[in-house]
């Protein structure tokens, strides 16, 4: 029983490291439109794509999730809710949107990927994974991000926090400005009365 689990095993690897495809244009693409440098993992669970025997990668996969893998591969059509063992979520989602057959066909025109995400914003930065893909921020990171964007969405969703702080700030100015003006003047009251009991 072990030698037939272990010949189904590497038969599933072999069937699975045969039809590992990540595919090159994707990564190249967004690079050369964002003008910044992006690795597999904008899709992939591991930095290095999913070929390999690290953590993410087809080699370290379990029987379990060579089915998992070959249930996300065999999601031709959109609307199939994958998790694929060696895509993040973005890639899954990627896969759920379009389905493998359209993914495959958009390797030829890989940034009209962007046009059938619609509003989809998975790291709830506030900028959609759409405008991430274009320019070449991790649509999982809601730390990473065009500064401009993100630093619009944040005064957008703290406009109330932001004028409090303004007001708290003014009026805290204005209290301590009026306190010095007051021991101004109770010291030029002391130091007045002092020199009238000299005087007197």
């Amino acid at each position: 029983m072990r030698a037939l689990s272990a010949a189904t095993s590497a038969a599933l690897l072999l069937l699975a490291v045969e039809t590992a495809h990540a595919y090159p244009e994707f990564e190249q693409a967004i690079e050369k439109n964002a003008g910044r440098t992006i690795d597999c993992a904008f899709c992939h669970i591991n930095p290095d794509g999913p070929e390999g025997t690290k953590v993410g990668q087809i080699g370290s996969l379990s029987p379990a999730e060579f089915q998992a893998l070959n249930r996300a591969r065999t999601a031709f059509e959109p609307g199939a809710q994958v998790e694929s063992p060696i895509l993040n979520a973005f890639g899954n989602h990627l896969v759920t949107v379009y389905g493998k057959k359209k993914i495959v066909a958009l390797r030829a025109d890989p940034l009209a990927l962007a046009a059938g995400l619609g509003d989809s914003d998975l790291d709830g930065d506030g900028v959609s994974d759409a405008q991430e893909l274009l320019d070449g921020t991790h649509p999982l990171m809601s730390h990473h991000g065009n500064p401009w964007r993100l630093l619009g969405v944040n005064l957008q969703r703290a406009w109330f926090e932001l004028i409090m702080l303004v007001l708290a700030t003014l009026f805290g100015v204005y209290g301590i400005s009026h306190l010095i003006r007051w021991f101004g003047h109770e010291a030029r009251s002391a130091l007045g009365g002092d020199e009238e009991s000299k005087d007197g």
